[in-house]
């Protein structure tokens, strides 16, 4: 059995209950070197082997799979976050599915989840933002024309923007063209949720000189949208007593 795991943002102590199971059960752990905290290798047993497939190609990956299903041994594929994310594992799915290897999916805390904790944010307030974007800019690989940065930003909602720390003057650009203002709140979290974690509020105008200033040039996201700022929300109806629920009444209106 193959077991595709999110290792979690990179704090050692995020991964799931499931996850970090899986891990002390595996004889072969092939993990995400360039993004997944080593940490998280600790709680292998002995005589674990581990592969980090950053110095790998898929098919060397699916090697070593292969090589541990014929050993009858159980392997663990560690990505960071939660591995539907800009984790590459359909194709190794599909892999495993011709070759008739069975497989298993353990999500994970994705990174924008973690960066909204590190930045105390909620990315869904009440007339701010009700929607989230999660994309990336264009480089060695395509997106399809209808997903452009400049198209979402358009849509003024929340967009969360992956693999991109390294583009910020083309991002500021595409953003800028799409219709966000220059003084739309952002902020750039590098390494989220680890002990070098960073945190640089900025603004859209002001991404490119906050990354250069920060030394800021891979392994971060970059949020971008009112919702950044965290002010001039609504309440929520939520817990509005004037509010009926299918679990609660209107109740009389009091102060919190």
């Amino acid at each position: 059995m193959v077991h595709f795991v999110g290792a979690g943002p990179g704090a050692e102590d995020l991964i799931t209950v499931r996850g970090a199971r899986l891990l002390q059960q595996a004889d072969v752990v092939i993990y995400a070197g360039s993004l997944v905290n080593p940490g998280l290798l600790k709680g292998t047993k002995a005589g674990c082997k581990i592969f980090d497939s950053a110095k790998m190609t898929l098919e060397e990956v699916l090697q070593k799979i292969c090589r541990a299903e014929a050993a009858g041994l159980m392997t663990v594929r560690l990505h960071t976050g939660d591995p539907c994310l800009y984790g590459a594992i359909r194709e190794q799915m599909d892999a495993l599915e011709a070759k008739k290897i069975a497989y298993e999916v353990c999500p994970g805390v994705s990174s924008f989840c973690g960066a909204a904790a590190s930045l105390k944010m909620e990315y869904t307030l009440p007339d701010i933002s009700q929607s989230v974007v999660l994309t990336r800019m264009e480089g060695r690989t395509k997106v399809p024309d209808r997903e452009r940065i400049r198209s979402f930003a358009a849509h003024q909602a929340t967009m969360v923007i992956f693999l991109s720390a390294g583009l910020l003057k083309s991002l500021e650009k595409e953003l800028l063209a799409g219709g966000y203002d220059r003084s739309t709140p952002a902020a750039i979290v590098y390494k989220a949720t680890w002990p070098e974690e960073k945190l640089c509020r900025c603004t859209v105008g002001g991404l490119a000189a906050t990354g250069e200033r920060e030394g800021i040039g891979k392994t971060a996201l970059i949020i971008v949208g009112d919702g950044v700022a965290q002010k001039d929300y609504a309440r929520s109806k939520l817990y509005d007593p004037g509010f009926e629920t299918g679990f609660r009444k209107v109740c009389p209106k009091s102060t919190p």
